[in-house]
Order: structure tokens, then sequence, then C-alpha cells
């Protein structure tokens, strides 16, 4: 049986268009990118099997293209349109944020550096700089570090601020093991930039940490 003998509410395409995207299991997601399966696999089963190869969808995404390019149902051609998909999705991201002239919707930030950063295998830091206003200025992507940790410096954070002419800063880095809990060199790494940038007049308004499914406000923890 193929996907299309299924019953129209089961399929991904469908299922997609009657109750929209969130509805769909990454596998379902997964299978309506690959669009066709393999000889013995439907989109779904192959999505499936890739995922679990894969320890997910974060895994799989974090392929390089060589390993991507020779995975089952993928290929060159996949990987460009995944690629050009991940960065239509962190540009959309972006371009709600730069929009609004006040940055006034945090979820927006969120799935922005969620977006930008949850795929990478190494650690990342980045500052999303604010004007007086709050609207966005730029993001950058500072330091990259190891699989556990990035050196990151207090006096590069000031200087980078102080060139975009910055009033305040959100703070965000990712965890490649997943796993979003601020440890507590996150937490002192934090009040070491607060008090370099309170020198030069410019507030940590948070510092996001980013996991495979969730990230967490060190503001809202009351740890700001």
């Amino acid at each position: 049986m193929t996907i299309r003998d299924w019953p129209a509410q089961e399929r991904p395409r469908e299922k997609l268009l009657s109750q929209g995207a969130a509805a769909l299991s990454d596998a379902e997601l997964l299978a309506i990118f690959l669009r066709t399966g393999i000889p013995g696999k439907d989109a779904v089963a192959l999505a499936r099997e890739l995922l679990r190869s894969h320890d997910g969808l974060r895994g799989l995404l974090s392929l390089g293209p060589r390993e991507l390019q020779t995975a089952p149902g993928l290929g060159p051609a996949k990987y460009v349109q995944l690629q050009a998909a991940l960065e239509m999705a962190r540009r959309h991201y972006l371009d709600r944020l730069k929009r609004g002239s006040v940055l006034s919707n945090p979820d927006d930030t969120r799935r922005y550096l969620h977006a930008r950063l949850s795929h990478y295998p190494h650690e990342v830091f980045a500052c999303l700089f604010l004007d007086n206003r709050h609207a966005v200025i730029e993001c950058e992507e500072l330091f990259r570090g190891t699989l556990n940790s990035a050196a990151v410096h207090p006096r590069e954070v000031v200087k980078a601020a102080l060139g975009h002419n910055a009033a305040a800063v959100i703070l965000a880095h990712n965890h490649p093991s997943g796993v979003a809990e601020p440890s507590h060199a996150d937490q002192q790494l934090t009040r070491r930039l607060k008090e370099a940038l309170a020198l030069v007049e410019i507030r940590v308004l948070d510092h996001l940490v980013i996991g495979t499914g969730e990230t967490v406000s060190l503001a809202e923890r009351g740890l700001i």
C-alpha cells in the first residue's frame, strides 16, 4: 500500500491542509519534504527510518553535506533544498523582528534564535543588539566553541555592542546536548557580561539558552 492508498485524513499533505503543520509529526513533515520513498518504503516509512537512525530531526538536520547527501532517499538536490528551507525560516523570523519598531514579542525572539542556533553541533554564542527603543539593530554570532563550551570574552562583546551603537542586548547560546537548562557557568558568564556592559551603559535584557525543543530564559528565572 502506498500513501495514495491511505485514508485522505491520514495522508501528510491532506492532514497539513486540513489541520495545519503543527498537527503533523516529525516523520510526516519530513515525508512531505522527501516527496517520495525508496523501493520497499513509502515516504513516511523512509522518514521514520531517517529520524530513528540520526536521533531525531535535530540530528538529521545537523548532518554535514557529505553525510546528508549519502543518506537513503536524500542527495545533493535534497541537501540544497533543505539548507534553503532552513535559511528561509531564519530570515523569516529575523524579518518579523526587524519589521516592528520595538521588540514587543518575546516568542518571535525565541523562535528566531532557536532557528538560528539550535542546529549547531558545537556551542555558538550570539548577541541580539537593540537600540534605545528595543528595536533590533543586528544579530551577530560572536563566538564558536567545541562540543561542550565556547570561550566568551566580555571585552569583545562590549566592543561589538559599541560598534552597533546598541543600548541593550539579548544574549543567547545553544547547548549541543539538546538540554536547555542553564549551567552554573552560564549564570556566572551572564553576571560578568552584565557588569561589563553596564560600565558603558548597555543593558542586558535576557540570556536565552537554546536546547533541542526548548529555550530557557534566565530573565524569567530571575537570574538577571
